[in-house]
């Protein structure tokens, strides 16, 4: 990564859950590519998190394999690891440090207001209750967000309410000890949140209504001629219903010509245009956005060793950021030292 001091810092990634699809890649990745050369940037495999949702041994055996893919899907988007550190969470002492000091700065009654965490615990099961360490998944994020002191991160939409808790952290550590961090923005992408092909709910591997970036043609068509429509366009020469429909969303969201989306859309309100033909036209415009992604992918599915050195040198470089952070923070809040 290009040493570039003055630069900001962006701070964001995901939980290594499995291989990425394209609501990631409208949410947060295509930012990131975008910013690469104006911001200092580091992009984290958070492996931790995935521990809030998903402790047992089972799902901590497949972290390796989901990390690998994780790490190959960021490459293939464009994430050049010449100008961005990939890093792995776990392999960062300093995580753990910061995040013990956070815990004190914060409430547990303002961490059950963040919503998304009742709806993790909903989807991960928690009959039982939510766990400590579901509780503050805002607080280790927190963590993540200030330990490179990122000055902007790009989150999806429904990460939103997190930042606000990092950015509450902050404030309150530089209050007590003096300005170390700091107060980070956020950045949603184009399409806050990517529906399902289900047309039920935002795009997840557990509903089953994605379309990965590693899907190939085939794939990317079974999906998109079972993807929901306007449910009362019954027959092609029915007015159909185009604003909030799953399939014009696509459209709009990975069609880059304008000109056929206008023209579906008209004929589509007007009963003039089939279902068949305007998935059939997405279909292809997905196919074409995904191809040179399937490429990258390709090439580093064949070199695994390459994409170990990636997360050795990212979190090289990262870990660099964490201790001179670690430094400020100690030296500003006095600790003893041995």
């Amino acid at each position: 990564m290009t040493s570039a001091t003055a630069k900001k810092r962006i701070l964001t990634g995901d939980r290594p859950t499995g291989k990425m699809h394209l609501g990631h890649y409208v949410g947060s990745m295509k930012n990131r590519v975008r910013l690469q050369d104006e911001y200092q940037c580091h992009f984290i495999v958070a492996d931790l998190h995935t521990l809030t949702t998903k402790p047992e041994r089972e799902h901590i055996a497949q972290l390796s394999d989901n990390i690998r893919e994780m790490v190959i899907d960021y490459l293939a988007v464009g994430i050049d690891p010449a100008r961005s550190a990939i890093y792995l969470q776990s392999a960062m002492p300093e995580i753990y440090e910061l995040n013990l000091i956070f815990e004190m700065m914060i409430t547990v009654a303002r961490l059950e207001r963040v919503p998304s965490l009742k709806d993790m615990a909903a989807a991960a099961h928690m009959d039982e209750g939510m766990p400590f360490g579901l509780l503050g998944y805002p607080v280790l994020q927190a963590a993540d967000i200030l330990l490179p002191r990122a000055h902007l991160v790009p989150v999806g939409k429904d990460n939103e309410s997190h930042i606000e808790v990092t950015r509450e952290i902050a404030r309150r550590f530089n209050y007590l000890y003096g300005e170390v961090f700091p107060i980070p923005d956020v950045l949603i992408g184009d399409v806050p949140s990517l529906i399902g092909t289900d047309g039920q709910g935002k795009m997840s591997k557990s509903l089953n209504n994605a379309i990965y970036l590693s899907d190939d043609a085939e794939t990317v068509n079974q999906k998109v001629r079972g993807m929901y429509t306007d449910p009362n366009r019954v027959r092609a020469d029915i007015p159909g219903k185009v604003e909030g429909n799953p399939v014009f969303i696509y459209h709009d969201a990975f069609n880059p010509n304008v000109d056929e989306v206008n023209d579906l859309k008209e004929r589509y309100v007007q009963g003039k245009v089939g279902d068949v033909e305007v998935k059939r036209k997405l279909a292809a415009a997905i196919n074409a956005f995904l191809e040179p992604i399937r490429e990258r992918r390709a090439y580093y599915v064949q070199r695994p060793d390459e994409i170990m050195d990636v997360l050795r040198e990212g979190t090289r470089l990262h870990r660099a950021e964490a201790e001179a952070t670690m430094g400020l923070v100690r030296e500003a809040m006095g600790m003893f030292r041995l």
